[in-house]
This record gives C-alpha cells, structure tokens and sequence, in this order.
C-alpha cells in the first residue's frame, strides 16, 4: 500500500450516488477518483426500516459516525444506538451490521483502512466477509422484507 501524493480536493459534484448490492442501499465512494490504497470513504444513507449487510473484515478498522438521524447497529452480540454526531470503531474479526428501524433516513459516514484487504498472491475469498447470511436482518427489523423486491 502506497500513500498519495499532496492532496486531492472532493468536490460533491465528484462523487455520484449508487446502490449497493446485495441490500439495495443508497452510497457514495467519497475517496474513489483519489485512487487511496489505504483509506475508504463513504456515505451511506439508510432508508427508513432497512439495513445493510452483515459483515466483518480481514485487516480493515471501520469508523462509523452519524450525521444525520439516530443510527442504529449491531456489533458481535450488542445492539448500539449512535446519536447524531456520534460514532463507533470495530476491529476487522467482529460482525457488524448498520441498520435503520426507525420512519427518517439515517445517512452515515463510514471510513476504513486499510482500503485494500488482500495484498499481492493473497486469495480474495467472500466467506471471509459473509461467513452467514449477508442479508440476515437484525431482530428489530422482524417482519421487514429488505431488500424490497423489484416493483414495488
């Protein structure tokens, strides 16, 4: 991993919003025209009653901060609720999963490093990530269907 360099300028208009598979939630890739090899950058604005996959890392921390709306996460076994302004670090090995169980969009910033899991030779392998269900909801989202289905 090399670090840039100076500095590279992000404007709004450089980043557009997508939708993430498998969960179908809005993002931006704030840092994807820096070419950074050692930090992400996004924003992801969670719709009311949906949640984005349940997941962990190999080598990678992830900062999670609220901006806008209360969030709501799981992390291993806990259920944390981060208040606007708030934020959460998780280690590479634990579970996580942010989520949205309440009727306002939730839009949070989420960093990591090192952006780049697998260094040359190393195998990338999905399991590593999604060792269960990537689309299994949190208990507080019971009776929610999400990703909604095409059509509706």
């Amino acid at each position: 991993m090399n670090p840039i360099d100076g500095y590279h300028l992000v404007r709004p208009e450089d980043h557009a919003w997508k939708v993430a598979n498998p969960m179908k939630i809005p993002y931006a890739d704030l840092l994807e025209h820096t070419k950074s090899e050692i930090l992400g950058a996004r924003l992801w604005r969670l719709p009311p009653r949906s949640a984005n996959t349940l997941h962990r890392h190999v080598k990678a921390e992830e900062f999670y901060f609220v901006l806008e709306g209360v969030g709501r996460m799981r992390v291993g076994d806990e259920t944390l609720t981060v208040p606007k302004y708030g934020g959460v670090l998780v280690g590479p090995a634990l579970m996580r999963q942010v989520f949205n169980d309440t009727d306002a969009d939730v839009l949070w910033l989420i960093t990591g490093a090192p952006e780049q899991e697998f260094g040359p030779g190393e195998k990338f392998d999905l399991r590593l990530f999604w060792p269960t269900n990537p689309r299994q909801l949190p208990p507080e989202l019971a009776g929610v269907t999400w990703p909604p289905k095409p059509g509706t």
